[in-house]
């Protein structure tokens, strides 16, 4: 049986604020400078650039056959970056639980979000030193990057179910989403001015690369202040801790893991999403380094396009926000992964060398991008039983923005074996084909009635 959580004072705090809410969107704005700019856009690239040095290679050499030295594994340097990836997420899959498990009992979750956000933009920065052939302080730093991003994140969302009542969440959800989008995207666009004016400003592409990374670290500090200013604390949701916050933390844990018996539609839909979302993480993660490794396109070509995708991710947020009010996010979610599939398919058949067709799937990836991860977000927090609602976006959040890890890890074996990118692209179809069958088989409706809440008009 599931533990019963008390009543506490959470629930009679009053609603939220217009203030507040907008403060909960800035979240999104500020941590969506690291997602663009530095997962999405440069660093795959950049750190990709560093390895192939490392091991010898010129900068436009394919580098097949060439290894370096991973904590004395020899691997591919093509394979670095998605590898740092999946080791990330398999680190997170320790620290996250218990972090949601301790903001659900601490009365500072705003100091909880400034520290984890803090860290991650500290190393961030610290990327300035990633030159030369230094691809291990390179993996070092982003690690660190991360693995706090996503603790940050768990303490952002576990904020929702706070700021929205159920029939609210989806419009909330969307909004914090495509202003997240237009964040990125706004800083996205002040490091497209740098790749296209480089040599006026006497920089070759590795500097703009490093210095748009670091841009991100500081853009996400800064915009950090906006949201610890005006969300505001409130009671535990499960109660005060018993005993030490951190000890209390992972003996909660294991009480939420035992629970998810109790919840398993909760359970199925949690591993629907794992999958499918971890296949869109990847698309988005990898798709510079398909870009340049396997299309041969230049960060002229690249950089705008990522920088197109943020600004129609933008409406795509809005709109299937729209769709899910009148059909219900759990049927928008399915429709949005069809149109995944769709996209993989074609992003496979895309001839090297060509700007065009590239610009125009990036379109495509822009319309469905938001939409699917912003509707994802409310609908799971409609599943979750009240009073865990951190402890249970900790397991979430092992697969959300950047830190998927099954998609990068079979990436990067299908690169390993096969040293193509197509043959890695494609591999991920499987994804999005498991996880579209997976949730059409979960009974939303009856899930959501299960965790003991009430579910909106339309699912």
């Amino acid at each position: 049986m599931a533990e019963t959580i008390p009543a506490t004072a959470a629930e009679s705090t009053p609603p939220s604020t217009r203030r507040e809410r907008v403060g909960w969107y800035f979240y999104d704005w500020a941590n969506s400078a690291f997602q663009t700019t530095v997962i999405t856009v440069f660093l795959g690239p950049y750190l990709t650039s560093v390895a192939k040095a490392a091991a010898g290679c010129a900068a436009d050499d394919p580098c097949r056959g060439e290894r370096i030295s991973l904590v004395g594994i020899d691997i591919a340097p093509g394979s670095l970056f998605p590898y740092m990836v999946s080791l990330s997420v398999f680190l997170t899959v320790f620290v996250l639980p218990v972090v949601g498990a301790v903001a659900d009992r601490s009365p500072r979750k705003k100091e909880m979000l400034a520290l984890f956000a803090y860290i991650g933009a500290a190393a961030t920065i610290g990327l300035l030193f990633l030159t030369g052939e230094r691809y291990l302080l390179g993996a070092a730093l982003f690690l660190v990057a991360n693995i706090a991003y996503g603790a940050s994140i768990v303490v952002y969302h576990s904020f929702l179910p706070q700021i929205a009542g159920p029939e609210e969440r989806d419009t909330v959800s969307s909004v914090g989403w495509a202003i997240g989008y237009i964040g990125g995207g706004l800083l996205l666009a002040i490091n497209v001015a740098a790749v296209l004016f480089k040599g006026s400003l006497g920089l070759d592409t590795g500097d703009v690369a490093r210095y748009s990374i670091v841009s991100a670290g500081v853009w996400w500090a800064a915009f950090t202040t906006i949201p610890l200013v005006w969300l505001r604390n409130r009671p535990p949701v499960a109660g005060p801790a018993q005993g030490p916050l951190l000890l209390d933390g992972f003996r909660q844990l294991w009480h939420t893991l035992r629970s998810l018996r109790a919840y398993p539609l909760t359970l199925f839909f949690l591993v629907a999403y794992l999958v499918y979302n971890d296949g869109i993480q990847t698309v988005i993660s990898l798709s510079a380094t398909y870009a340049t490794e396997e299309l041969a396109l230049s960060d002229d070509v690249l950089v705008p396009t990522i920088l197109m995708v943020q600004f129609l991710a933008f409406f795509g947020a809005l709109g299937m926000g729209a769709l899910a009010k009148r059909i219900g996010a759990w049927k928008t979610i399915l429709v949005s992964l069809v149109l995944w599939t769709t996209v993989l398919a074609i992003a496979f058949r895309l001839p090297a060398g060509q700007a065009v067709p590239f610009v125009l799937l990036g379109g495509g990836i822009g319309i469905v991008l938001g939409g699917s991860q912003a509707l994802s977000r409310s609908l799971f927090s409609q599943l979750i039983p009240k009073g865990q609602e951190a402890e249970y976006f900790g397991l979430y959040e092992i697969s959300d923005k950047g830190t998927s890890w099954l998609g990068p890890l079979l990436f990067g074996l299908a690169y390993g074996m096969t040293e193509s990118y197509r043959a890695a692209i494609i591999s991920l179809l499987t994804f999005f084909v498991v996880g579209f069958v997976l949730l059409l088989a979960v009974p939303i409706r009856r899930a959501i009635v299960a965790a003991g809440n009430v579910p909106p008009a339309r699912l």
